[in-house]
């Protein structure tokens, strides 16, 4: 469940902010001007990340004036940096925090820089990660951009602002990931409007905190994107050469967020073991994945019909049309089943999207086929794999008629937003798993 939303006081206004978790350490989390408090916890895989930062954490989320739940600002005047970074000292009175680490994404880095530089008292770590401590170029700063580039990349936040092609275009990784790409949108909108998004863009054309680095001693960690256009990776060098003792990662790809992507675990476990000392001993035994069963119906008529010789050559067909589509899909196959196959995905919307390609490849085949899904956990034991939610997957597989493909109410959750449509097919009473399901069938 998402953490009670509470208010802090200051003199420009009142700041959102929640509280979860009740680590050892205090771990303050800035996102800048894209934020909400309570949109984040609408995706499932940004709820994941910060559970898991409060799993060794007391873990305190806000919103900066002029974002997200908090009081807005004058669009035209909006705070001086100094004033932005001083919520970060509201919020830790308002929680009780006598000192934190800070994690700062994008331009909320320059109110972390300040903050730390001016309350070293109450600073005990920084994690920086896609930011920069100045935005336009200088003779004695080649590194940042002309204020005519600036402008037209303000231009594109305006135009773009809470729309699915934007969220596309700064997080390259949801391409394949259509409920959050949705999401994300939702969340743009969320944090503030196109006009007063890039009114605090415009706002970071004044930023120079290069005065307060000298000032950081406490542990530093920089996390930057390799090919992150809007700040290239050269302030993540800069920020970490210019840091006693700064320690940089640089981070595969393009996004402009760290909480999601394919090395979201890795972001994790190189901030756990930052702050800890100690990089957790994950349990390799137990994993999250959308599992697709499949088999042909009729199966025994058929190859009655066909003869051994033939039949053989249509399983062989039909394999190796499963392996094709469940490769093109990024799956993985564990087996074949005689007349079906049993699969696994990272992402529901590819699991689904290959249950359908595989219908329709496996129609030249004369024989219909049928498929059912469930995301949850599942165990590895080797090659193969076991738990609740592969019996769950196989059962809702064997409810589904010829041509149908049947998900539980979980797969269809997940994916909502998507654009994959749905027709209710009922509850239903799984054969050795208790309680009623909901079952739905992927619409043709």
């Amino acid at each position: 469940m998402p953490p009670e939303t509470r208010y802090a006081k200051s003199p420009g206004g009142l700041i959102a902010y929640q509280v979860l978790g009740d680590g050892p350490i205090d771990l303050l989390w800035l996102s800048g001007g894209t934020s909400h408090v309570d949109v984040r916890w609408e995706a499932p895989a940004s709820a994941r990340f910060f559970e898991r930062l409060a799993s060794f954490s007391r873990l305190i989320l806000f919103d900066r004036r002029g974002t997200g739940a908090s009081d807005p600002i004058p669009v035209d005047a909006p705070p001086t940096w100094e004033e932005w970074a001083d919520d970060l000292r509201v919020v830790l009175d308002a929680t009780g925090s006598e000192k934190a680490a800070i994690f700062a994404m994008l331009d909320g880095g320059p109110m972390a820089l300040i903050f730390a530089a001016t309350h070293p008292d109450r600073t005990t770590a920084l994690i920086l990660a896609n930011t920069a401590v100045k935005t336009l170029a200088s003779e004695d700063f080649p590194i940042g951009v002309s204020p005519e580039a600036w402008e037209q990349w303000i231009d594109v936040f305006e135009k773009g602002w809470g729309t699915e092609e934007f969220a596309a275009m700064i997080a390259p990784s949801l391409t394949d990931d259509p409920a959050t790409r949705t999401w994300f949108a939702k969340y743009m909108r969320a944090s503030s409007s196109p006009r007063a998004f890039a009114a605090q863009a415009r706002a970071m054309s004044a930023i120079d905190a290069r005065a307060a680095l000298p000032l950081i001693h406490v542990p530093t960690l920089v996390l930057h994107r390799q090919a992150f256009p809007l700040i290239p990776l050269e302030h993540g060098r800069y920020l970490a050469q210019n840091i006693a003792g700064a320690r940089l990662v640089e981070l595969e790809g393009s996004d402009s967020f760290v909480t999601y992507g394919p090395d979201a675990a890795l972001v994790l476990d190189t901030i756990e073991e930052f702050l800890t000392g100690a990089r957790r001993v994950t349990d390799p035994d137990r994993v999250l994945a959308t599992i697709l069963f499949s088999d042909l119906v009729d199966s025994t008529q058929r190859a009655a019909e066909l003869g051994d010789t033939r039949w053989r050559e249509v399983l062989d067909r039909h394999d190796t049309l499963a392996q094709k589509e469940i490769e093109a899909h990024k799956g993985r196959m564990l087996k074949t089943m005689g007349d079906g196959v049993l699969a696994t995905f990272d992402s529901p919307g590819r699991a689904i999207k290959c249950a359908l390609a595989l219908r329709e490849s496996i129609q030249g085949l004369g024989i219909p086929m049928r498929a059912g899904l469930h995301s949850g956990e599942m165990e590895l034991r080797g090659d193969d794999i076991g738990g609740i939610a592969v019996n769950i997957a196989a059962r809702v597989s064997a409810i589904a008629g010829p041509g149908q493909v049947f998900v539980s109410r979980t797969v269809a959750d997940l994916v909502s937003g998507s654009g994959i449509r749905f027709a209710d097919r009922g509850v239903h009473s799984l054969k050795g798993v208790p309680g009623d399901w909901q079952l739905l069938e992927v619409e043709k």
